[in-house]
């Protein structure tokens, strides 16, 4: 019945009861399998792939696999952002004039100090001194013609150092990232606030 390495030898049955008849299945019989079922549900019910997944237990992309091999049209994007749940609107949501710390997203109004120092004059002044004094190469490698970065030798958070040139140096991007990663044991560019 079997050969020296264990496979069936070709036309030989192992025992007609456990063979799989025609048309039997080794899984059992899930409904999406049908067109007219999916048809019925995707495009009459307007159900979406993801919730008949989740009825079966199954990835969206096995839906999708069914649809496709019952040539069913899957839905534009459009359409389906007109299915969408979006959730309530207006005075009915929740977040409704929620601001500042009230807002889930609320960051700790860090972000708009540093973006409204960075896109002012003090600040373009101080670089462009920067680029004239280390004449455009990296103060740790020497580097040039490469994407550069203006580095606080002392912390951006001390407020007086921001734009003092003699705390800020010119680095490329790799020495820049260095000079904050966990390599950097030495603390080269780098001092303690005031």
């Amino acid at each position: 019945m079997r050969d020296e390495n264990g496979r069936f030898k070709k036309g030989v049955r192992a025992h007609p009861e456990t063979e799989f008849k025609p048309g039997q299945h080794w899984r059992e019989h899930k409904p999406y399998w049908d067109k007219s079922w999916l048809e019925s549900e995707y495009t009459d019910k307007g159900r979406s792939s993801s919730e008949i997944a989740a009825d079966f237990g199954v990835t969206e992309a096995a839906i999708i696999f069914w649809l496709r091999k019952h040539g069913i049209n899957r839905r534009s994007m459009s359409e389906v952002r007109g299915v969408k749940r979006w959730g309530a609107s207006g005075e009915s949501n929740p977040m409704y004039g929620k601001c500042g710390s009230d807002n889930a997203n609320w960051k700790g109004g860090c972000t708009p100090e540093r973006q409204a120092f960075y896109s002012s004059t003090e600040w373009a002044r101080a670089s462009l001194e920067v680029w004239r004094r280390d004449k455009g190469i990296c103060s740790r490698c020497g580097a040039t013609n490469v994407k550069m970065h203006i580095h606080h030798i002392v912390s951006f958070s001390v407020k007086e150092l921001r734009s003092s040139i003699d705390n800020l140096v010119l680095l490329c991007v790799d020495c820049h990232h260095f000079v904050h990663s966990k390599n950097n044991v030495n603390s080269e560019f780098l001092k303690g606030g005031i």
